[in-house]
């Protein structure tokens, strides 16, 4: 019973936790927030891509597995171009960029996706 009693509470309070992390992601209180909730938000469409990436991987012969290696190579690169840099021995990370480049790659992948199961996959497209 005692076990039962601190499970729930354990469970309770980390729904809690959750949902005041939620509350503070709606409205960011200042930059620690925002960044916070952006991280957040960033590691959750990364999880996506890495898990998109690896299905339709699976879908792909030994030259179209090579494209599609060659191409998010590019990709992270121009992510990496376009939302980071380095300074005075530090790196900046705009994470609303970060986000906003891997939800289009994801968007492109899932595509991908789509068209080699429906019509077959298009080498040039990959």
């Amino acid at each position: 019973m005692r076990q039962s009693l601190l499970s729930l509470t354990v469970l309770t309070a980390g729904l809690l936790s959750a949902n005041l992390a939620l509350a503070a992601c709606e409205k960011p209180r200042n930059a620690f927030d925002s960044v916070y909730c952006l991280s957040t938000e960033y590691a959750q469409v990364d999880r996506e891509l890495n898990n998109e990436f690896g299905t339709l991987r699976k879908m792909l012969n030994d030259g179209q597995k090579a494209a599609l290696k060659k191409s998010q190579i590019a990709w992270i690169k121009d992510r990496d171009a376009q939302c980071s840099y380095e300074r005075d021995g530090g790196y900046f990370v705009n994470l609303q960029c970060a986000v906003d480049k891997t939800n289009e790659r994801l968007v492109v992948l899932r595509e991908r996706e789509r068209e080699c199961q429906s019509t077959g996959c298009v080498d040039s497209k990959l």
